[in-house]
């Protein structure tokens, strides 16, 4: 069985939950607390899973000379990507932009939905490559979702279908399955649980288990890695025994817990 992974903020107590522990460095959100720093998962982290984002520009040689020195310590390295965007900071973005919508999306700065899925799985490609030559164990699928969201393909016109969507995603992780690496699927798996290796769903205290709940529990049932990353939260014990009493004990939770401005594992 995979044990499920939680993560906590540099500046917070540990609090020992059913899963051990994991640690954020891709992940920084807009009015949020800070994501976890090298310095801090390399000092801290043992036996967890470690989220990193390889290829931002400012951080990129830090994070590759770090991937080795976290794995010394029995972590497993989950390297980040976005599959259904193109970001314009990314070194590949020239690449990667004439398979995007030229209308950027209103939530992020900078990023853009893709449209051709057929013509961007060469630059996609390349990009896993890369994450397994850094020696990446994992490599996450944000924005996964997008051809889900029926508002935004109608408003914007990206002009993928959800299924198209689900064609493309398996393909990224077939992708990653043949460089020898582990697929976490992001905030969906399609409804093919059996595929992914596991999964990270973000939640808000008025968004709480907004995903397909059978997807995750499927992820849980299989013994595979099922984490949720809940933001904004003023009382995380509360939200941890709400989602466990709704899935499972072994259900991985990290809460940004509001009175500390920092994350927590329950």
């Amino acid at each position: 069985m995979i044990w499920f992974l939680l993560a906590c903020g540099p500046s917070t107590q540990e609090i020992q939950g059913t899963g051990t522990c994991a640690w954020n460095q891709a992940y920084q959100e807009r009015d949020r607390a800070q994501a976890d720093s090298l310095e801090e998962i390399i000092a801290g982290a043992e036996d967890c899973y470690v989220l990193v984002d390889p290829f931002d520009t400012d951080t990129k040689d830090q994070v590759a000379a770090a991937i080795p020195e976290i794995q010394a310590q029995n972590n497993e390295v989950g390297c980040y990507i976005s599959i259904g965007t193109c970001e314009d900071w990314r070194a590949d973005y020239a690449q990667m932009s004439p398979f995007c919508i030229d209308t950027e999306w209103d939530a992020w700065e900078g990023e853009f939905f893709i449209s051709d899925t057929a013509g961007v799985l060469e630059p996609m490609g390349a990009r896993i490559d890369a994450a397994a030559a850094l020696g990446c164990d994992w490599v996450e699928f944000d924005n996964m979702d997008w051809a889900q969201d029926d508002a935004s393909r109608e408003e914007m016109g990206f002009g993928v279908s959800a299924e198209q969507g689900a064609a493309y995603a398996e393909q990224v992780c077939q992708l990653t399955h043949a460089a020898g690496m582990k697929c976490m699927a992001k905030s969906t798996t399609y409804g093919d649980s059996a595929l992914y290796d596991g999964g990270t769903f973000e939640s808000f205290p008025t968004d709480m288990d907004w995903w397909t709940h059978s997807e995750l529990q499927a992820l849980l049932d299989a013994d595979k890695l099922g984490l949720v990353i809940h933001y904004k939260e003023w009382d995380c014990e509360a939200s941890a025994d709400s989602y466990r009493s709704s899935y499972d004990p072994s259900l991985s939770f990290l809460c940004e817990d509001r009175r500390l401005d920092a994350y927590r594992r329950l």
